[in-house]
């Protein structure tokens, strides 16, 4: 796997899970120079992992690869409420493929060989979506508490809390949600990433960092709940 951390313009995260190297290393080179941050995988157990592990703002997904397929990742994903923009580039141009690929939960599907000006289109309409979606649900309140997504903000009260990256993206998670209940192993799989060797009390010991911040009285907690041989959920 590999990254470029080059940021001359839009800076979002694009993973491109290619097993082809000519046009794996041909997609980065075109996305890198609009200025978006790159990630490549060249097998299916790769692009799994960095899916999870770098948090792309879009997936550009090959079906045919080594080891775990295409639409086996795009399953995982959607079978763990991950909800980054895919786009599926397959030499499979079958009615029947491309209608299961959109099932599975592809956000668009595109054939090979195709043309680079309308792939480029394709991934630059999808991503100005989801800035649009980001932005209009960039900020979350509850009770006293209010969560800037686009500033990484949190404020209880009126009063700017500090919290780490980690807390925050924690906070999001739950408060993105609420009434649902996350495991500990999916809080730390979304969270941490699908690489992270942390355990159950990991989770709880953020947890309870996160509740000593925002909640009244940490010791009975209204927002941040714990949900019985579960794990979290935010009361909304």
């Amino acid at each position: 796997m590999s990254t470029s951390a080059e940021r001359n313009g839009p800076g979002e995260t694009i993973l491109v899970v290619e097993d082809d190297r000519s046009l794996r290393d041909g997609l980065a080179m075109n996305f890198r120079l609009r200025g978006y941050r790159v990630v490549t995988a060249a097998d299916g157990d790769e692009g799994l992992r960095a899916a999870f592990d770098e948090r792309p703002d879009l997936v550009v997904l090959d079906l045919m690869l080594p080891g775990v397929d295409g639409l086996q990742i795009l399953s995982e994903l959607r079978g763990r409420e991950v909800a980054v923009p895919v786009l599926i580039l397959s030499a499979r141009d079958r009615l029947n493929d491309k209608v299961r690929g959109l099932e599975v939960g592809a956000d668009d599907y595109l054939t090979k060989p195709f043309q680079l000006p309308e792939l480029m289109a394709r991934v630059e309409a999808m991503l100005r979506r989801q800035r649009a979606e980001r932005r209009a649900a960039s900020a979350i309140e509850f009770g006293d508490v209010r969560v800037d997504r686009e500033a990484r903000r949190v404020t209880v009260r009126g009063e700017e809390v500090a919290l780490s990256a980690r807390e925050f993206d924690l906070l999001c998670l739950l408060a993105g949600s609420p009434g649902r209940a996350f495991t500990r192993q999916a809080i730390l799989e979304r969270v941490w990433g699908w690489s992270f060797e942390g355990t159950a009390r990991t989770v709880d010991n953020f947890i309870r960092s996160l509740r000593q911040k925002i909640e009244a009285d940490p010791a009975e907690p209204r927002h941040i709940v714990t949900v019985r041989h579960v794990g979290y959920r935010l009361a909304p």
